[in-house]
């Protein structure tokens, strides 16, 4: 399998205003976001999940922003469950989407998308019920993102900037994959991700 980043969302997103960020954002958002994260819900319907959650929980407008793009790696990387492959190779969406989204927003933003991953392989290492509470498909993509932390790497992520985040924002991923579940459009997000984009 070979997946190309698509370049295309950086480039446009790059040199232009603040809204015409957003703009293009968005729309990128809407036309791959259509694709299914899992058997339940799309991309764009697992984002939108996502951001209603740190919402709902009085989150920062960064975590909120973060919880929103959080798998924006899968959509540049257009990784989807149509792919056979999706789950049985890691493309470190996480660090592609990291590094795509970070020429435009902050470390409190960035940091949390960098980490969601192995805030997943984090907590089933701390926390035995966790992995029992896992989807399937997240089951089956944490051994191919490293499994259990060892001691040494767990001690590293504590001592990472923003790693409660990527906790916070971790439960809330595996809780945002409700099928059917009405959630707000996602131009209602505008105002909070514009007014994190890094000047």
């Amino acid at each position: 399998m070979q997946n190309l980043i698509d370049t295309s969302l950086a480039e446009d997103m790059t040199d232009v205003s603040s809204e015409e960020k957003v703009d293009v954002l968005f729309s990128y958002m809407k036309k791959k976001g259509q694709t299914f994260y899992d058997e339940v819900v799309t991309q764009l319907e697992h984002a939108l999940q996502c951001a209603a959650l740190a919402e709902k929980n009085n989150a920062s407008s960064t975590v909120i922003t973060g919880a929103l793009l959080h798998d924006i790696g899968h959509f540049v990387l257009d990784e989807h469950n149509a792919d056979i492959a999706f789950l049985d190779i890691d493309l470190n969406h996480e660090e592609v989407g990291a590094e795509y989204m970070s020429p435009f927003f902050p470390e409190s933003v960035i940091t949390p998308i960098r980490l969601h991953v192995p805030a997943k392989r984090y907590l089933c290492t701390v926390d035995d019920s966790y992995h029992d509470g896992l989807s399937d498909a997240s089951k089956k993509s944490l051994k191919v993102q490293g499994g259990i932390m060892s001691d040494t790497e767990k001690a590293a992520f504590e001592k990472i900037p923003h790693y409660e985040d990527a906790l916070t924002l971790r439960r809330w991923d595996d809780l945002a994959k409700v099928k059917g579940l009405q959630t707000q459009e996602l131009e209602t997000y505008r105002e909070i991700v514009q007014q994190c984009l890094t000047p």
